[in-house]
């Protein structure tokens, strides 16, 4: 009877050796449940940067792009070569021009890619919007309108360059970011012209584009300058 018990004893015993040992071989320890965990953790941060530094590469790309396009663009507006200009310009929405920061869908002058090829030959009288301060019409042809409101400093050598950051900031509302929510600008600035003004006479022409069918297209001219 004794030694019937015991033998009851030691199979139970050897039943859980083995059923530990099982346990053991199905169910990895604690700390390796723990490495596996981080690896698979590392894994997936590996994975979101390669996909952030692709996509930091993908907008280099696309800045570098935009900033060449740029300094065409800004050539051409130097020398006034208003057909070479067109072949920037938005082929859908053509390009708006605006006298100050504050850009009025309703009174800024819009001119489609034919007609842009043509402003520099074109007389005919424009209202582009209204002068600050006086409130009077700002009745120009273009010739008139670019020697004022475009090209009225050297915009070709600014003194600081701006990639879609404001600059220069005076009392009127600057709406470039709401008007052109798709777009991208390029900020031409001059810090100030004549010392005695102290700053006061600063100047900015602003390049917006829109991306069209793969390709950065100009959208607006925006003048800017210090306004009451």
């Amino acid at each position: 009877m004794y030694r019937n018990r015991l033998l009851a004893i030691a199979l139970i015993l050897v039943l859980l050796i083995s059923l530990t040992a099982c346990a053991t071989e199905e169910t990895p320890p604690l700390e390796e449940q723990k490495v596996k965990a981080k690896d698979e953790e590392i894994a997936q941060l590996q994975e979101e940067n390669k996909k952030l530094k692709d996509r930091i590469n993908e907008l280099e790309k696309e800045n570098k792009s935009l900033l060449s396009r740029s300094i065409d663009v800004i050539e051409l507006i130097k020398e006034k070569d208003m057909k070479g200009l067109s072949e920037f310009v938005h082929p859908t929405k053509g390009l708006r021009f605006s006298p100050y920061a504050y850009v009025d869908v309703e009174k800024d002058q819009v001119f489609t890619k034919e007609e842009v090829a043509k402003l520099g030959e074109d007389t005919k009288t424009y209202t582009w919007g209204n002068y600050d301060g006086s409130g009077e019409p700002i009745d120009l042809n273009f010739n008139d309108y670019y020697d004022r409101f475009i090209y009225d400093e050297d915009f070709a050598n600014p003194h600081i360059i701006g990639n879609n950051t404001i600059i220069g900031e005076g009392n009127t509302i600057n709406n470039i970011s709401e008007v052109y929510s798709e777009g991208h600008f390029i900020e031409l600035h001059f810090t100030g012209i004549e010392q005695q003004y102290e700053g006061m006479d600063w100047r900015s022409l602003i390049l917006v584009f829109e991306q069209y069918e793969g390709q950065w297209y100009l959208v607006g001219i925006v003048h800017n300058e210090w306004t009451i």
